[in-house]
């Protein structure tokens, strides 16, 4: 097909060796199932297979060593021969192929702009967009989207958000906090809505949040709590006695025991979304009493932001025209937490831990920073895993709170711990956490956050998977609410 667009890149193996040779990553961001590189460097012959990039099953790349001089290339997907609109490219005998310029020591490149040419810089092209490269979103096409989202989330209920089958797991105020903690583990759950059988309705909710905030109790010097006590220490009494710790620990004075957030099957899902966000919660108890007064009360369901993206992306899935806002990249629009570029300043950064950080440092910083989960990376702030605020109930593993202390355990051992445990609560395919680029469209991310158990993506740099920032499932909701 190609065979009239030769290069001596390997003509001559000693003229070869005698050049330099520049280490070239090529990558195909558009998915696909089997993806090859051919190019000029292979005289068209060849075809060097592309591997995904971990975390990221629609981006291939592949490293070749290019000799200095002009270069042209093109990708074999699934048996069709595609090139990369946002890569120069020409049109010839062989049809459209992209183009690449690798300068030696001595060339000067001419008549190509060298930051547009790098195809080993293609995390620069997804940071670093040119302006023409990034469609424009209107305020009219936001306005429109947002209200046809509005509209859709307005006229269904979350009764549509039950389940055909399955359970939901109460836990009763009276049960002794340690028990509770075992059970939520073995249940594979991070959160129970509490039951009182004295008052005979549901109370509240027992989650992660709390069981970082006993365990720091236990840690503390001279703590009134001790885990001898946590075989008799009922719910109840933690919850009375949590205003006192959480004042201590984030300086937040709010109100305990705060009345239980709920909603019914027949509120509709917009109210149900406003109802999590406004009162920062993971999810919502859906809850049915036939009866006026709302005695004998029936739990229905969790009902969570995950579900109602879920209904959203199965309702626009054959119109998804209908939002224009899905097509734009993530980058374009004000969504997420995102690493502050060099002089910027940033109202709230992005929270990470090394590896080697004292679980005690991490669990402190869940607290203050008022996050459900931070990004663990490596010195070259690349991303290596994720500990959430869910990740504390491992530790009910052979009693291992109870053997350890929070400084001597380091994030790293802790996150061993939960992987040796049992398969943690949002791992989907055996992969803990879920990343998108930059360069992503909403849709795309949207889709992703729609699977059950996936709260949010990091926003990672292709390739070096460097940490530039994360979007969860609160801030895209804010920001398809105008919120």
């Amino acid at each position: 097909m190609f065979g009239s667009t030769l290069d001596n890149s390997r003509g001559n193996s000693a003229a070869a060796a005698a050049q330099l040779l520049t280490p070239t990553r090529f990558v195909w961001p558009y998915g696909g199932r089997r993806v090859y590189l051919s190019g000029s460097f292979t005289r068209w012959t060849e075809h060097v297979p592309m591997s995904p990039i971990e975390g990221c099953a629609t981006v291939f790349q592949v490293i070749c060593n290019l000799t200095p001089g002009y270069h042209q290339y093109k990708f074999f997907v699934d048996g069709n021969w595609r090139h990369d609109e946002h890569q120069p490219f020409v049109t010839g005998n062989g049809g459209v192929v992209n183009t690449i310029l690798i300068t030696g020591p001595d060339m000067v490149p001419t008549g190509f702009n060298s930051s547009n040419m790098d195809v080993d810089d293609f995390s620069h092209r997804a940071a670093d967009p040119s302006p023409e490269s990034i469609p424009r979103m209107s305020g009219v096409d936001l306005e429109v989207s947002r209200h046809r989202i509005s509209v859709l989330l307005s006229t269904h209920t979350a009764y549509e958000l039950l389940p055909e089958s399955g359970k939901v797991i109460a836990l009763d105020v009276n049960l002794p906090v340690k028990q509770a903690f075992h059970i939520l583990y073995e249940q594979g759950t991070p959160l129970a809505p509490l039951w009182d059988f004295g008052k005979g309705q549901f109370v509240g909710v027992l989650g992660p949040l709390d069981f970082i905030l006993i365990l720091r109790e236990l840690g503390t010097h001279g703590s009134n709590l001790t885990e001898e006590e946590l075989e008799t220490h009922t719910i109840a009494a933690w919850k009375e006695g949590k205003a006192h710790i959480s004042r201590q620990y984030d300086g937040i004075g709010r109100q305990y025991p705060r009345p239980l957030v709920q909603v019914g099957p027949y509120d509709n899902l917009k109210d149900v979304a406003l109802k999590i966000l406004q009162n920062k919660v993971a999810a919502v108890p859906v809850i049915y009493s036939s009866l006026q007064d709302g005695s004998y009360p029936q739990l229905l369901h969790l009902a969570s932001l995950s579900g109602i993206l879920k209904c959203i992306c199965r309702y626009f899935r054959h119109s998804s025209s209908s939002l224009p806002i899905l097509q734009q990249p993530v980058c374009s629009i004000p969504l997420g937490t995102w690493v502050p570029r060099i002089g910027e300043s940033s109202s709230k950064p992005l929270a990470t831990l090394r590896p080697h950080a004292s679980l005690g440092s991490a669990l402190s910083l869940l607290v203050q920073a008022q996050v459900s989960s931070i990004p663990v990376v490596d010195d070259n702030d690349s991303l290596i895993d994720i500990y959430s605020r869910s990740d504390i109930t491992a530790l009910a593993k052979d009693k291992a709170y109870a053997q350890i202390h929070l400084d001597d355990m380091t994030v790293h051992q802790a996150l061993q711990l939960g992987q040796d445990a049992s398969p943690p609560y949002g791992m989907i395919n055996g992969q803990r956490y879920h990343m998108c680029l930059r360069s992503d469209s909403l849709g795309k991310v949207i889709e992703r956050l729609a699977n059950p158990g996936v709260r949010r993506l990091v926003i990672v740099e292709a390739g070096s998977k460097r940490v530039e920032g994360m979007i969860s499932l609160s801030d895209v909701f804010r920001f398809l609410l105008g919120l």
